[in-house]
Order: C-alpha cells, then structure tokens, then sequence
C-alpha cells in the first residue's frame, strides 16, 4: 500500500501541474517522504526521487530544510548500505540552491559539529571510485559551488566597492 502511494506521488512530481497541486499539502507530504526515505529500498527510491523533484521548487525547498530535511538526508547518505546516495546528493544540491540550506549544510552556530557534513562530502567526493557504475557522491561538485556562491554574495555585500 505505502509503495503504491509513493509511486503516485513520484508520478505527480513529474509534472508542473502535479507539483502544485502536491505543494498544497507538503505539511503532510514532506514529513511523510522524508520517514520513508530511511526505509526500505522499495519505498526509500521513489520517496527520494519525489522530494529531489519537489525540492525544485525553492518554497517546497525552504520547507524541507526548515523541517531538518538535510540532517536526514546527511543521516541516510551515511548509513551502512544506503542505495539511494545519488538522490539524496541531488536533494542536497537542490536545497543548497537556498542560502538557508548552505547555512543548515555548513552547521552554522554549532561551534562543535560546524562543517562535519561538508567535510564528509568533500571525503566522499574525492575518494576514487574503482567501480565501473555511476558514482554516488559526482555531483558533491554542485554543493560545493552553492556554497562558494553563498560565501561570494556574502563577501560582495560585505564590501560593495570591490566588486
């Protein structure tokens, strides 16, 4: 039953129409979603491949990241066996697109944890792959621009005469 209703929900996603018509109940939705996606394969799959398609709009994003969505995702992409790493890296590209969810991604104001996660990508992203499929972590690349963006607009509206 939740595999059948994840993948109408995926389905939706596709879709403009679909996507605004979800985006009226994302306080049920995006909760919903995100305890799938540290479920089962089955359900985790099309559950992450609906919030990287719902993350695309930055209201829907903005949600995500003020619901922790990128702690879980940080949680999910580092469990032992995790199969949907290349999603959750899409989802996390797509909510870094927010300066909200860089500041949430860099830990900012817990001095203790503060860049633990992009350390951990940064590790992932560089670590060669001896695999010949697809690696999970190629489009760390992405955050990582977010990030210089976010730091570059700082910087320029920190001293406006350099620019």
């Amino acid at each position: 039953m939740t595999k059948a209703a994840v993948d109408i929900v995926r389905g939706l996603t596709g879709s403009d129409d679909g996507l605004q018509s979800l985006g009226n109940y994302s306080k049920i939705l995006l909760p919903s979603l995100s305890r799938l996606v540290a479920g089962n394969k089955e359900v985790a799959e099309p559950a992450a491949e609906a919030l990287v398609n719902l993350s695309q709009n930055s209201g829907l994003a903005a949600k995500m990241v003020d619901m922790g969505m990128i702690n879980v995702a940080m949680d999910v992409l580092y469990k032992p066996g995790s199969s949907i790493s290349p999603l959750l890296v899409m989802l996390l590209v797509n909510l870094t697109q927010l300066d909200v969810g860089v500041t949430c991604l860099l830990q900012t104001g817990d001095e203790k944890m503060q860049g633990l996660y992009v350390m951990k990508l940064v590790r992932s992203f560089c670590r060669s792959s001896d695999e010949a499929s697809e690696d999970p972590f190629e489009h760390v690349g992405f955050i990582l621009v977010n990030i210089s963006k976010q730091e570059a607009e700082e910087a320029a509206e920190a001293e406006p005469e350099r620019v």
